[in-house]
């Protein structure tokens, strides 16, 4: 029996009770950005068996290219990484699986994920990775066989700039006197108007390094940020219809929740940094670099932007904070942040055994070795669900701070019930909704329709 969770992080015995409550011709060209490991004839000679890992985080290509040359060097073992392009993921794999030399590793998002993907993925439950996993919380099984290990918990919310909003607090006429005070829509709509009608004023009380473009970044709809806002945001609205009817999954979502959607995403779009006609071509390294360097004051997104955002070089964690997306939901001051898991390792069951057996060989070596849990824990800034990470390889900055604070604050966490989304088609339906609303192009009704309609065909096209 797998042992229970004991001491590791808090976020991490926070996402085992969430989980359990509730996504070129060569593959060498699958990225630009990302160049698969260099391989000699000497090594293939000398290794048994090669890794081929289809990497889902572009944020992290450049680290996974690290292990897998560090690896390499170690073992002899071949090991490429190629990294697909953001939003991009479910077509590469397509597109590589049915290649001669396919994936040896690639991931799934979650249950939905797992059920168009099972029969592609090997039963890891012999395996020595899924043997440090502390739950089975974290795994995804078909029947006795497990899929799917869960290899990061992540959390996302609303980051915010900790030196602008102090500065803002103490301001004549703030809406707020402390940070703490924001725990409701109707508090961060206030003060979130208040400071988009005063960009120059607030600016000059943060510091001359500030100049404001608004309260918000621009909620960038392009394919490398929509999912944003088409599957993270849209997770509240589901999370708390399935919470208030008492289930995990739906085949027909109700829309229980959509006019909190809207007040939500018209807020991000009015007062904003740009224009919702711009909306549409603004991507997510827009919003990081306005964020990063000191033009906006609230972000969604989660604890992996930290190393995005440390390296555009003008904010430090004392200027960082998350708080939780407020959506007007009754009793939602006890809303604490979204943690969970969309990333799953699944092994190719249809890999040659040596592969199949260089690729598991492959994963043990990144949770167990200390090189590997260096890289996953201090370089990635991943909290993950193995136990070998116990001894002092546990992810710490600003956002764990954050994370570990709401947690030990007693707030409700809201779990990851995007995984239940009915396909890629459906998210892609609300995000072109969402889309031309915000550019005065369509109406909110077409979200709804999107949202609703969308979910029941798309549920009952996926389960034929």
């Amino acid at each position: 029996m797998k042992r229970k969770l004991v001491s590791l992080m808090l976020v991490v015995s926070m996402t085992a009770a969430m989980v359990a409550g509730c996504g070129s011709d060569d593959k060498k060209t699958a990225d630009n950005n990302a160049a698969g490991t260099e391989k000699t004839d000497d090594s293939k000679e000398a290794a048994s068996g090669s890794v081929y890992y289809l990497n889902f985080k572009p944020e992290q290509d450049q680290q996974w290219q690290d292990l897998a040359k560090a690896y390499t060097d170690e073992t002899g073992v071949p090991v490429e990484v190629v990294t697909a392009a953001s939003g991009t993921y479910e077509e590469t794999l397509k597109s590589e699986i049915a290649k001669s030399d396919a994936p040896t590793l690639f991931q799934v998002n979650g249950p939905v994920g797992l059920a168009a993907w099972k029969d592609y993925c090997a039963d890891l439950s012999g395996t020595d990775v899924y043997s440090h996993v502390k739950s089975d919380d974290f795994v995804l099984k078909d029947g006795d066989e497990v899929k799917g290990i869960a290899y990061v918990l992540e959390t996302y919310g609303l980051i915010y700039n900790k030196t602008v909003l102090n500065a803002y607090c103490g301001m004549d006429g703030a809406k707020v006197t402390s940070i703490d005070e924001i725990n409701s829509f109707a508090k961060l709509k206030e003060v979130a108007d208040d400071i988009q009608s005063r960009l120059a004023e607030v600016s000059e009380a943060a510091g001359p390094e500030y100049d404001l473009k608004g309260a918000f970044t621009s909620a960038g709809m392009d394919s490398s940020s929509d999912w944003r806002f088409k599957t993270h945001l849209a997770n509240l609205p589901i999370y708390y219809e399935y919470k208030a009817d008492g289930i995990g999954s739906t085949d027909a979502i109700k829309g229980t929740y959509l006019d909190n959607y809207k007040q939500i995403w018209d807020l991000y779009i009015t007062d904003s940094t740009c224009e919702g006609s711009m909306l549409a071509s603004k991507t997510g390294d827009d919003a990081t670099a306005e964020f990063g360097l000191g033009e906006a004051v609230f972000y969604q997104n989660g604890t992996w932007a930290y190393n995005d955002i440390i390296n555009a070089g003008v904010l430090t964690d004392d200027d960082l904070g998350m708080m939780p997306i407020y959506i007007g939901v009754d009793g939602e001051e006890n809303q604490g942040l979204c943690t969970g898991s969309e990333n799953y390792w699944c092994i190719n069951a249809n890999a040659s055994e040596e592969n199949i057996k260089a690729t598991e060989d492959f994963l043990n070596w990144v949770i167990t070795s200390d090189t590997g849990r260096d890289v996953v824990a201090n370089q990635m800034g991943f909290t993950t669900p193995f136990d070998t990470f116990d001894d002092g390889y546990q992810a710490s900055n600003a956002f764990m701070d954050a994370v570990n604070q709401s947690i030990a604050d007693g707030k409700n966490s809201v779990a990851w019930c995007f995984t239940t989304m009915p396909s890629e088609a459906w998210k892609d339906g609300v995000g072109s909704a969402l889309t031309a609303y915000a550019a005065g192009t369509g109406s909110w009704d077409d979200v709804v329709t999107a949202f609703v309609d969308g979910w029941a065909s798309e549920y009952a096209a996926a389960n034929e």
